[in-house]
């Protein structure tokens, strides 16, 4: 399973790219709405949950400070996956560089700005080291790809 948490409402169209990728691979998913700096207790509470629940893998979208990544890879030891979402003050540089300058020890890998579905297919990646059913379709994806981009 994974945990999509979104940083605000705003960011919901490339949400919608990351629910697309998990709904066609058919990878079971929680989203929640949450923010690192409105709602931190919340936020908390949500990462508990998913702990307990079976989540292997989060992807954490986040615009303008972004520090939500971060706030979550500081709550779980499973892969973080941050994706920036563009702005209009600085066209999501300010969130990919909050993003990806993560300190030593507390890792988020992170996808381009506004690539939701980048981040699906690395969480589906990931879950697919002990999943050969999930190893499958990535590989005929894959194969699709050869004859949509020739």
């Amino acid at each position: 399973m994974i945990a999509v948490i979104a940083g605000s409402k705003s960011d919901s169209p490339v949400v919608d790219k990351v629910v697309s990728v998990l709904e066609n691979f058919g990878v079971s998913y929680r989203i929640k709405y949450l923010s690192a700096h409105r709602t931190p207790k919340l936020l908390e509470e949500f990462i508990d949950e998913c702990e307990k629940g079976g989540v292997k893998v989060y992807i954490a979208v986040a615009g303008g400070a972004a520090h939500l990544p971060g706030v979550v890879a500081s709550k779980t030891v499973k892969p973080v996956i941050g994706v920036p979402v563009k702005s209009e003050d600085l066209g999501g540089l300010d969130s990919l560089l909050s993003i990806v300058q993560m300190p030593n020890d507390i890792p988020v890998a992170t996808v381009g700005i506004n690539r939701g579905k980048n981040a699906a297919i690395l969480a589906i990646e990931m879950l697919a080291l002990d999943n050969k059913e999930l190893s499958k379709k990535l590989k005929e994806f894959r194969s699709k790809l050869v004859g949509k981009y020739l």
